[in-house]
């Protein structure tokens, strides 16, 4: 009954959650829906936010990565030094840092998938050992800028016109909304059950918040670039993983792995290609962080960075035991994190409470999952 329950609410506990976090922070501090605070909450999400997607990745297999935040600081790091160091074009030591990211994580792949490591202790030594990498590439300064007027730094500090905006969410909803309305009727030309009208009116009145955001955004600085690259990235996952034979593989993978092979999917394949994708948006948020800080030094990556990705993903709606989450997870999750966070800083909480907060909502989230799971059908 909980686990039917759960999944028919789908996202819409954690944007209850999300409206009342709203309204407890903004009648304690005024400024907590103000256009200014809610840029900087946008910029803030964004490289967080892309590492999760990557953890939604592994942990829809039923594993885990403990290694992303060391990978995200990492490959920021060898972005700047052949940037900054080295001459590089910024678009070229992107890349480079990016295909470090995706061999990291095969790396990873091919430790559980032929070694039979399991994930835990092979990401963990990846954690640990990339970290120190990271430290030996930084020497004895440990601390490398990037040019504030650079292209890599001005990443962060780009916003869009406000005609853009409003003509990049207005495509997005209208998109959004013939796909629905055209898969509602490719599946009854099929035969198949399709939801009802109500649902798809809601998901999609949901998802006409966008315009809301773009208003507010668009009083203070305007929408952040770094904002639309991970919009941007989620969506284009959600895409891949819900519409393609990949997707699909993914999903069985982690929901039974020995039904998948004998099904005939290729297993280790699967396993290979999520563990470097995992890696490789590790990189891409390490990217993001490092243009918003305008530096990489020695705590690139380290911090309580993984343990928000974790925590975003779990807190959106991902399973830890595997087959079962949704990209836009990373989204929702990150978004309690720091909006939590942020209110905390607003008032003034001492940084222990807001850590046992944050441990509290992540435990409660991890609660309801652990319930579902255990009453749902074998």
């Amino acid at each position: 009954m909980i686990s039917r329950l759960r999944a028919d609410l789908g996202a819409w506990p954690v944007v209850v959650g999300l409206v009342l976090i709203a309204i407890v922070f903004s009648s304690l501090n005024d400024r907590f829906l103000s256009a200014e605070n809610l840029t900087n909450l946008a910029l803030q999400m964004a490289a967080t936010g892309t590492i999760a997607l990557g953890i939604i990745m592994v942990v829809l297999l039923g594993e885990i990565d403990l290694s992303a935040g060391s990978v995200s600081g990492l490959c920021a790091v060898i972005m700047t030094i052949l940037s900054v160091k080295q001459g590089w074009p910024p678009v070229a030591a992107i890349a480079v840092a990016l295909v470090g990211g995706a061999l990291i994580g095969l790396l990873h792949g091919w430790m559980f998938t032929r070694l039979g490591m399991p994930s835990f202790v092979a990401t963990l030594a990846g954690l640990i050992g990339w970290q120190g990498l990271m430290l030996y590439l930084l020497g004895s300064g440990g601390t490398i800028n990037l040019p504030f007027d650079g292209f890599l730094a001005s990443l962060s500090d780009t916003w869009l016109p406000p005609w853009v905006s409003w003509l990049l969410v207005v495509v997005i909803v209208g998109v959004c909304t013939a796909s629905a309305l055209l898969v509602r009727r490719f599946r009854s030309a099929a035969d198949l059950p399709v939801g009802p009208v109500a649902g798809v009116a809601l998901r999609l009145g949901g998802l006409a918040l966008a315009l809301a955001v773009v208003a507010v955004l668009s009083a203070d600085r305007g929408v952040p670039l770094l904002l639309v690259i991970f919009a941007f990235l989620v969506v284009a996952l959600d895409l891949v993983l819900r519409h393609t034979v990949f997707g699909r593989h993914v999903y069985a993978v982690g929901g039974n792995a020995e039904a998948a092979r004998r099904a005939g999917i290729n297993v280790t394949r699967i396993r290979l290609i999520c563990f470097a994708a995992a890696s490789t948006l590790a990189a891409c948020g390490g990217i993001l962080a490092a243009s918003r800080l305008a530096a990489v030094n020695q705590s690139s990556g380290s911090s309580d960075t993984l343990l928000m990705a974790i925590a975003a993903a779990v807190i959106g709606g991902t399973s830890l035991f595997g087959g079962r989450g949704r990209p836009y997870a990373a989204l929702l999750g990150i978004l309690v994190i720091q909006s939590i966070t942020n209110g905390m800083l607003l008032l003034s909480v001492d940084s222990s409470v807001r850590l046992m907060v944050t441990a509290t909502v992540l435990a409660l989230a991890i609660a309801v999952d652990s319930v579902a799971r255990r009453g749902a059908p074998a």
